[in-house]
């Protein structure tokens, strides 16, 4: 049994040797200089996870929290993906006990690309797991003024299909309808446009009878005649 620190240690040694200067510039400069990178391209960053997690094992749940964390602090930012990629494999493990330091990473080094994993794969599977946590949780960040609480709010349910709280849903888009901020915006369109999927016509109704801003309006109906 490693310790967490040697666990992270082993991960680091593995992704260090797959460093590439030019990707990483250009990832850096596509994420508008938010974070460093190592340049590792996603398959490969998958495949060298996938490799480490049959060497070392996934996290066990007593230290979960801790080697997240961990990668977390983690300057470059494929390690916050590794952190997502161990996460969304232990999932089912996950309890309510969880979800402060869970939602911690919504606010912490936030981005589109953590935070449209964290939502519909993490946050969508605990809402669905254990259904309380909705009022705790999602019914307060679309009330909260960190825009990525409000996409995380948005976008839990973004898979959920014929499972969709369609209430929720449309009372949470009309709170942050007005929004300026372009990652709101995107993340009305987007969960307008994947449920009409499921219920175009009650999307179509939606988006008829509500005020949206143009962005949403259009990503929502984009791909409805």
């Amino acid at each position: 049994m490693i310790s967490n620190e040697k666990y992270v240690d082993e991960l680091v040694k593995v992704y260090t040797q797959h460093i590439e200067m030019e990707y990483a510039d250009w990832s850096k400069n596509y994420m508008r200089n938010q974070f460093e990178f190592l340049g590792i391209r996603t398959p490969l960053r998958r495949k060298l996870t996938k490799e480490f997690v049959k060497e070392f094992g996934v996290p066990a749940k007593e230290n979960l929290e801790s080697i997240i964390l961990l990668l977390w602090e983690r300057s470059e930012r494929e390690y916050q993906k590794a952190a997502l990629d161990l996460l969304i494999k232990v999932k089912e493990e996950l309890t309510p006990e969880d979800m402060p330091w869970l939602s911690s990473l919504i606010v912490k080094k936030s981005w589109w690309d953590t935070v449209d994993v964290i939502s519909p794969h993490i946050m969508g599977h605990m809402f669905t797991a254990y259904p309380a946590l909705i009022s705790q949780y999602a019914d307060q960040w679309i009330l909260d003024e960190n825009i990525w609480l409000q996409r995380s709010a948005l976008l839990y349910q973004l898979y959920y299909k014929n499972r969709t709280d369609e209430k929720r849903l449309f009372q949470y888009i009309v709170k942050r309808a007005d929004s300026e901020e372009f990652f709101v915006q995107k993340a009305i369109g987007w969960v307008l446009r994947e449920y009409a999927k499921t219920n175009p016509s009650a999307v179509k109704e939606f988006v008829s009878l509500n005020e949206l801003k143009p962005l949403s309006r259009r990503e929502a109906l984009k791909n409805l005649s």
